[in-house]
């Protein structure tokens, strides 16, 4: 049966993090496996409790979950985390979708500035998809030494690391109705440069959701891990997310 692996944290509410990703795999039918990075206490409004779980601990959880056909990495809390994400990386060869959870939805940060350095250093390197919203797109382009680049210019830098492809989501954007997601592609021509992004739009729906980040990466990952390639995976990611909206928004108005 097709499994994806979920590395991220535990968010006892239910709305991010390694329930959210697994909620998500369920609309594809996949199996899921998770290794859990820290233990949140976290609602809507705040944060209120972080504990981070030991690198190795979290190596051998990866370990232990055995032959998968995609990775999703959320929450990686500390540098520790970060460098046994990177050691067990190197012994997978599936696709790797990276959601760079750097700070909650109320602002507290989640990832240490050690493991933001480490990551970029060593993680970047072994990333089929990065999904960052501008926000994440900024603390990554400070890592890069870039910061107040245009998007073209930081993904640029992140591609130069080894990253496949990076899809910068719009919903920070100003655009009052619709959100526009941008997927930049290696040029079949040249694998040091980019085309074009496709350009992936939808309405901006009336209400705020938490953990919006974790499901359109672990859809998105559970489409790769079916054989879909990485435009069709964005596209079935972005359905998924809109369902869960409407959804949502019926249940508000019930």
């Amino acid at each position: 049966m097709t499994t994806v692996l979920f590395v991220g944290g535990l968010d006892s509410s239910g709305g991010a993090g390694l329930l959210r990703d697994c909620a998500a795999a369920a609309e594809f039918g996949v199996r899921t496996k998770v290794a859990a990075t820290a233990v949140t206490a976290q609602t809507d409004g705040a944060l209120s409790a972080l504990y981070p779980v030991p690198g190795p601990v979290v190596a051998r959880q990866i370990e232990a979950a055995g032959a998968v056909d995609a990775v999703k990495v959320g929450m990686l809390s500390t540098a520790g985390v970060v460098s046994a994400l990177d050691g067990a990386l190197s012994r997978y060869a599936g696709p790797v979708v990276l959601d760079p959870v750097l700070a909650a939805s109320s602002g507290a940060s989640l990832l240490t500035l050690g493991g933001i350095a480490l990551l970029v250093e060593r993680v970047l390197p072994r990333v089929t998809l990065l999904t960052p919203n501008r926000p994440e797109l900024a603390v990554l382009a400070s890592a890069l030494g870039v910061s107040g680049a245009a998007e073209a210019g930081i993904v640029a830098a992140i591609m130069a690391r080894g990253t496949a492809a990076v899809l910068v989501k719009g919903g920070h954007d100003s655009t009052p109705a619709r959100c526009e997601d941008r997927l930049y592609l290696r040029a079949a021509a040249d694998p040091l440069r980019f085309a074009d992004p496709l350009r992936f739009d939808g309405p901006r729906h009336p209400i705020s959701l938490r953990g919006t980040g974790c499901h359109l990466a672990s859809a998105i990952a559970s489409a790769l891990a079916l054989g879909a390639d990485l435009a069709d995976a964005v596209r079935q990611g972005r359905a998924s997310l809109d369902h869960r909206f409407r959804t949502e928004m019926a249940l508000r108005a019930a």
